[in-house]
């Protein structure tokens, strides 16, 4: 799910490109990227804590990345993408409930 965000949000940031919105699109295209980044990395652990560290790196970035959506969702000069924003949410929760069970055992 999460390479799959990271294109939906590549295929975003050209639209806020489009509108000259380079700020925020850039920030906007670091995090949303780097979610699955964190996420490849994790399954690459070289043990359960660094597993945990990555995924909350991911989970960090995830929060950014809503951040920024959130922006465009509240400046009325910005598109917004309300699926993206289902999205993250949607992958916050996988990524939070993936810490907590790693976390437990």
């Amino acid at each position: 799910m999460s390479f799959k965000f990271a294109l939906d949000i590549i295929s975003f940031v050209e639209i806020l490109e489009q509108e000259k919105k380079y700020v925020i699109a850039n920030q906007l295209l670091k995090s949303g990227t780097s979610i699955g980044a964190n996420v490849r990395e994790a399954q690459n652990g070289e043990s359960k804590q660094d597993f945990i560290h990555k995924l909350k790196i991911a989970a960090k970035e995830a929060d950014e990345t809503e951040y920024w959506l959130l922006l465009c969702k509240s400046s009325e000069n910005y598109p917004f993408n309300s699926q993206l924003s289902e999205d993250i949410k949607v992958i916050q929760k996988i990524i939070n409930k993936i810490i907590g069970t790693a976390k437990s055992r």
